[in-house]
């Protein structure tokens, strides 16, 4: 971490009590996608004793650098304390690993549930059919994809297409095709 960032740190002795501390590295988590909003920003203010938020920037970038250091760069909870230059006061540096470690396995489990689950292909059918009643409509092939997630639940998915918009799905499945045995994925 850079090390002017490290100089913002002192800034949480203003915070009266551990619960204080506790909430603002909660907040930032809570927050880790959308970013603090004004109210967050005002309570942590607020608990900091801080006018603007000049010095509080600074600080929640470094507070944030930390957290996804201790959460996904797999830093073991005793390891914690190591990532604090000598220059951080020795009593914030204790109450930072001991609630970094307090929540390290909560955060942790919060970004494997946050991990996208693509569903695999597990069988797919289809068949022909008229567009509608209407006679000298273009005939569609109605497609059913059977879909399971790593939960093992099953979804289906139906869709139709009409010749021009099968001809260029089936061009795209040739170039991802290529692509893949390009990458050694072996489909020659």
């Amino acid at each position: 971490m850079e090390h002017s960032l490290w100089n913002h740190l002192p800034l949480l002795v203003r915070a009266n009590t551990k619960e204080s501390v506790e909430y603002i590295l909660q907040a930032l988590w809570r927050t880790r996608q959308t970013g603090l909003d004004s109210a967050d920003r005002l309570v942590i203010r607020d608990i900091l004793q801080l006018p603007n938020d000049t010095d509080l920037d600074p600080l929640l970038v470094c507070l944030r650098m930390l957290i996804r250091r201790c959460v996904y760069e797999n830093v073991s909870k005793d390891e914690i304390r190591k990532c604090f230059p000598e220059e951080v006061l020795p009593e914030l540096q204790r109450l930072l690993t001991l609630l970094l470690q307090k929540f390290q396995t909560e955060w942790r489990a919060d970004v494997f549930k946050d991990q996208v689950d693509f569903p695999r292909l597990k069988a797919m059918t289809w068949n022909m059919a008229n567009q509608d009643a209407a006679e000298g409509t273009d005939p569609v092939a109605v497609i059913s994809l059977k879909l399971q997630n790593d939960t093992q639940s099953h979804s289906e998915v139906k869709f139709q297409l009409g010749k021009d918009t099968l001809e260029t799905m089936v061009k795209s499945m040739y170039c991802i095709r290529e692509q893949l045995s390009d990458l050694g994925g072996g489909f020659k």
